[in-house]
């Protein structure tokens, strides 16, 4: 599938200051199926953009798959997985969701079209270009 990823974490519950204080993350509590399905398929060394929503509304940082998926430990309902992300860098300045809206490129992203979705597959391109953009 996708060895490029978006995850999404309101600030407030889980920030990117402190996943880089914690060095790891188990990324536990998805309760969406096709989120789940998605974390399942994610692969160790896959790369993440983390994005802050509700508050900040922006990929903040670079991430990557450190351990593919196995039970989540906040249920006991065999259905749900997790799997722990460890982080990378912080980008060279955020992209907010109007950056990424305003962007041809990028105007029919998972982040943009399904907006609910917490754990999306973004393509190469589409994970370079946001790159690029932080670096402008």
């Amino acid at each position: 599938m996708s060895d490029f990823w978006l995850v999404k974490s309101e600030p407030s519950a889980y920030s990117w200051e402190k996943f880089v204080r914690e060095g790891c993350a188990t990324w536990d509590g998805v309760r969406n199926y096709q989120a789940r399905n998605n974390l399942r398929l994610m692969k160790k060394g896959d790369r993440i953009l983390f994005y802050h929503s509700v508050q900040g509304q922006a990929v903040v940082g670079i991430a990557t798959v450190s351990k593919e998926s196995f039970p989540d430990p906040t249920t006991k309902d065999p259905r749900w997985v997790s799997v722990e992300l460890k982080p990378v860098q912080p980008l060279k300045r955020s992209v907010t969701l109007s950056e990424i809206k305003t962007n041809k490129e990028l105007a029919n992203i998972p982040l943009v079209k399904q907006s609910r979705l917490s754990v999306m597959p973004i393509e190469k391109k589409v994970y370079e270009t946001i790159l690029k953009i932080s670096s402008q």
